[in-house]
């Protein structure tokens, strides 16, 4: 296995995206860590709740219902959230306003809950402490949403982190066809060891590159598959 050059990466994205600059049209910019700290956790809380809500189901109608959430769950202020006992849960959970799903709305409480243990940990925001988090070992923090979070795992917890404009990248099903296709992995997608070495590729492609995470992963994804634009 040799690691393909990220030059070579872009310029096969590129052609197949109709120039230079269609591509870097298309690429997306994290937030600084400065910018990402000063997030409210209500927004962090928020993220991660449209996240699990829309895995699995129809995003649009996530967005349809969503200020019915906002307004439901006291604009995920973390304090009120954890003062809800069960069966004020329970009854919100039923509310025909926003997506009828009890096991996804606990969530809601469980994982201000883990945000509240980060506060009281560390003294300081969980905007703060995922703006900290070094983005050469990314695949960490995923871990650590999906141990203390619910329903973080898989790529529920990077696309929440994505959302929220934290450097990260993705294993969508093209960065995937990528990295099988040049047996930079061979084994379970979120296995450990295939999300070592995934981040190892990535920070060798950002050390040549000098780009974010996120824009290395959508060229990637932009060099493969059958997206071509043409060039006119």
């Amino acid at each position: 296995m040799v690691l393909e050059k990220f030059d070579h990466i872009y310029q096969r994205a590129a052609e197949r995206k109709g120039g230079v600059a269609h591509l870097e049209a298309l690429l997306g910019q994290p937030l600084s860590a400065a910018e990402l700290a000063t997030l409210g956790d209500d927004r962090v809380l928020a993220q991660l709740t449209k996240k699990v809500f829309k895995s699995g189901f129809v995003w649009r109608v996530v967005e349809q219902k969503w200020p019915a959430f906002e307004t439901l769950f006291f604009n995920f202020e973390i304090e009120k959230i954890l003062m809800m006992p069960p069966d004020m849960l329970e009854r919100k959970a039923s509310d025909p306003a926003i997506i009828r799903n009890a096991r996804k709305v606990k969530t809601i409480y469980d994982n201000a809950l883990m945000i509240k243990d980060v506060q009281t940990q560390t003294g300081h925001s969980f905007a703060k402490f995922i703006a900290q988090w070094p983005s050469n070992d990314i695949v960490s923090l995923w871990r650590y949403l999906k141990q203390h979070g619910q329903r973080l795992g898989g790529n529920t917890g990077p696309y929440a982190l994505r959302s929220l404009g934290k450097d990260t990248f993705l294993l969508t099903q093209d960065v995937e066809v990528y990295l099988r296709a040049n047996q930079l992995i061979d084994g379970g997608l979120m296995s450990l060891r295939s999300l070592s070495q995934s981040q190892d590729y990535f920070n060798q492609w950002q050390a040549e590159s000098g780009r974010s995470l996120q824009a290395i992963s959508q060229i990637i994804s932009f060099s493969v598959g059958d997206n071509r634009v043409g060039l006119s």
